[in-house]
């Protein structure tokens, strides 16, 4: 029998959400088990997961990859939720997007099966991208949970970052059918741009692109204006799908509208020591508008969220200034 909440399952534990939510989960007295993907070429250091509270009575690191789903069988053995986070991450296109996108497909359906056979999952969470949710469009649009991408449209127009968003938007279609086909309970979480605090070894690419003002940052974005949410929400959302008694479908996380404006403000106000670029030269080096995300639907079924866009920007920058990027 399992101490605490019981024993949960997150893919992907060495990447900026996965770490944050294994942190998160331990905190809140589950068991987890993690996956990190083998590389026989040298030993990942997985000390910032080891040395996190409870880890060592309650965090079991195992090898899986994407590529072969069945690996993930032992992981999800014995648990009672599963947290899919792991993804295929290729911004600068070394493979072609059908590869990446069957990939993620086969790899997250390989884990549901799994779910299915282990008699005991309960509820698996995925974590989408709002990627997945057609953003591009009016100005003043507001997006809920009914908006797909347009992948067709994606595929001929090949604007920047358009194989990781077909992939998240073909592989969280898939999830969710074939939950409703199988019987399985699959609801998805769609995080916006993440931003905060990190604990895996690597500048994530979305905190780097939030603060890619500042020297030494850089991420695959530059934006005008873009959603946002700490990463502290994004897991503490997962927990909450994990936990609530009936939810559906998919629940978009996403706190506030950020404007390039606003958080060289917030930044500069903070940190005056820091040469932030004129406001009309930032302006041009900037890049997309996405349009804002709705909440209401995670809001209205009981969620809080924690952090204003002030607590999510400094808090990423002490995190950088200790961990020397900035």
């Amino acid at each position: 029998m399992e101490e605490g909440k019981g024993r949960v399952c997150v893919t992907g534990g060495t990447g900026f959400i996965g770490s944050w939510l294994v942190k998160r989960l331990l905190e809140d007295g589950y068991s987890v088990n993690t996956t990190v993907r083998s590389n026989p070429e040298h030993k990942k250091d997985v000390s910032f997961l080891t040395n996190l509270p409870g880890a060592s009575q309650r965090l079991r690191i195992l090898k899986a990859d994407l590529s072969e789903p069945e690996s993930f069988k032992e992981a999800i053995e014995g648990c009672i939720g599963v947290f899919h986070v792991a993804t295929p991450l290729d911004f600068e296109e070394k493979e072609p997007e059908e590869i990446v996108t069957k990939r993620s497909i086969d790899g997250a359906l390989g884990i549901l099966k799994a779910c299915l056979t282990s008699k005991t999952v309960k509820r698996v969470v995925y974590t989408s991208s709002a990627s997945a949710v057609d953003y591009l469009g009016k100005e003043d649009e507001v997006k809920d949970e009914s908006s797909w991408t347009d992948v067709d449209l994606l595929r001929t127009s090949k604007t920047f970052g358009w194989s990781y968003a077909v992939s998240k938007t073909l592989t969280e279609k898939a999830v969710l059918t074939f939950g409703e086909q199988n019987g399985l309970d699959v609801v998805t979480l769609i995080p916006t741009f993440v931003v905060g605090p990190f604990i895996c070894p690597n500048l994530p690419g979305s905190v780097g692109s939030a603060l890619f003002f500042l020297p030494g940052m850089k991420g695959p974005y530059r934006y005008q204006q873009t959603p946002m949410v700490h990463v502290d929400d994004v897991a503490r959302a997962h927990i909450f799908l994990l936990e609530h008694p009936n939810p559906k479908g998919r629940y978009n996380c996403s706190k506030c509208l950020a404007t390039i404006e606003k958080v060289a403000e917030i930044v500069s106000a903070k940190h005056p020591a820091f040469k932030i670029p004129p406001m009309d030269s930032l302006e041009k080096s900037s890049g997309v508008r996405f349009l804002d995300l709705s909440s209401k639907k995670l809001i209205d079924a009981g969620f809080e969220y924690k952090y204003g866009l002030e607590e999510m920007l400094l808090d990423a920058i002490e995190c950088c200034k200790e961990k020397d990027y900035l």
